[in-house]
């Protein structure tokens, strides 16, 4: 059934829903896991300019799936038409499970862990409380949805604007910052460590693929998808790389080795204490949206998986206004499980390993594609995008294994068990006359 276009949205809104996923999280923690084995600033550049090409060519191979397959879902629909329904089935648990619940219960506890600059600790409940209340705001209409969406996106994009001059521009490195532009990245780039720490950056580009999940959404989806995606990715590349500079010129190593909160580090150094609470204040605000997009593009991803499924069908419900309410609060009451059940590092680690692995089978459905499929790039050149991509994450995915094996097998766990409700769906769809 197509959507009115009363209920769709533009492309201003599909690219803010795009930064709003890739900028969040992973940006203003991971950082710190880098440095602990890699500090040249060279490779750390070099690190954010793969995570950057691989996203931008991701986004090339989305624009043109999402043309071509029509509707909301994403990965649910590539991966079921191209292979087999289970891939599909397992992609939708996964994205339900880890893809976007994940995500919004790190940025939750970042948010806790940001605002903790204060005379009081923020405590694990004050995450699971902030989901909830942004899961209701998402739940009345979607152009109430694009208001408060659209709201926080820009208080995101202002802010880093803003950062980014000021820590660039207008700001004087500290003496003993960690910037450090020696040859020593030749070697570093060598490491095993460069590889681990590929995953810490693909996680931090995740979203770059969102709008495509929604394409049903979007007003002129042939047109308004790829310029969505390509922006919202060229932008928020740029945008990484310029904060990455930013805390390694204002931070020392020892200020941001192996810790989560590392803006806010470096905006101590910055603006001195008092404003450096304030841009702590702000790298919470922005959060927001990030929990907004996920739970936005995650619950029409569930309400399509579970229209198909008998054992999620209960999710597929909308409310009056054309809502997914059930599917926006099954990912927030996971996202809530999730905060009470891990730590943030093993957390972020199993999440990265396992959307490395299903965004790669994603990808590679862009090879089913014929010349005649493809409404953007005709020339066969087109190819080198799910190539490169797909060497990349399966060096990604190998060395994250070997060194994080136990993240890893629990990722590889949770797959799994999505294999055998696969198995107990068919089973119950069978048994419905």
């Amino acid at each position: 059934m197509s959507i009115s276009s009363h209920h769709q949205i533009g492309w201003k809104t599909a690219v803010a829903i795009v930064i709003s996923n890739m900028i969040g999280t992973g940006i203003f923690t991971t950082l710190g896991f880098q440095l602990v084995d890699i500090t040249n600033t060279y490779s750390i550049f070099l690190l954010w300019g793969i995570g950057g090409v691989l996203a931008l060519f991701g986004a090339f191979c989305y624009a043109e799936l999402g043309s071509h397959f029509k509707g909301n879902g994403g990965d649910f629909i590539y991966l079921k038409e191209t292979y087999h329904p289970l891939l599909g089935y397992l992609i939708s648990w996964i994205s339900l499970i880890i893809g976007f619940s994940a995500p919004v219960a790190l940025a939750a506890l970042a948010m806790s862990k940001y605002l903790s600059v204060f005379n009081y600790t923020f405590e694990n409940g004050f995450a699971i409380i902030v989901i909830f209340l942004v899961a209701i705001s998402l739940s009345f209409s979607v152009k109430t949805s694009s208001k408060f969406h659209n709201f926080f996106t820009f208080i995101k994009i202002a802010f880093i604007i803003i950062l980014i001059v000021l820590g660039v521009g207008l700001s004087q490195p500290i003496t003993d910052g960690s910037l450090n532009f020696s040859n020593d990245w030749q070697k570093e780039i060598m490491l095993p460590a460069f590889a681990t720490s590929l995953v810490f950056v693909t996680y931090s580009y995740t979203g770059w693929n969102s709008a495509s999940y929604i394409a049903g959404e979007i007003k002129d989806v042939q047109k308004n998808l790829p310029k969505s995606l390509i922006i919202g990715t060229i932008f928020v590349t740029v945008c990484y790389i310029m904060i990455n500079f930013i805390m390694l010129k204002h931070a020392t190593l020892h200020q941001l080795s192996g810790k989560e909160d590392v803006m806010g580090e470096a905006a101590n150094n910055m603006f001195g204490h008092f404003f450096g609470k304030v841009v702590n204040v702000f790298i919470a605000l922005q959060l927001i949206a990030t929990i907004s997009g996920y739970l936005w593009v995650g619950s029409r991803l569930t309400q399509a998986f579970a229209k198909e499924n008998k054992l999620w069908k209960s999710l597929s419900t909308n409310n009056k206004k054309g809502i997914p309410v059930r599917a926006i609060f099954a990912h927030a009451a996971i996202a809530a499980l999730i905060i009470l059940t891990g730590s943030f590092k093993e957390i972020f680690i199993y999440t990265s390993f396992i959307l490395q692995l299903f965004a790669s089978l994603a990808i590679s459905t862009a090879y089913f594609l014929k010349k005649e499929d493809r409404k953007i790039f005709k020339s066969n050149l087109f190819y080198v995008f799910p190539t490169v991509f797909l060497l990349f994450s399966i060096y990604i995915l190998y060395f994250t294994l070997v060194h994080n094996p136990k993240e890893s097998f629990l990722g590889l766990g949770i797959v799994v068990v999505g294999i055998i409700l696969y198995w107990i769906d068919r089973k119950l769809s069978k048994s419905v006359p």
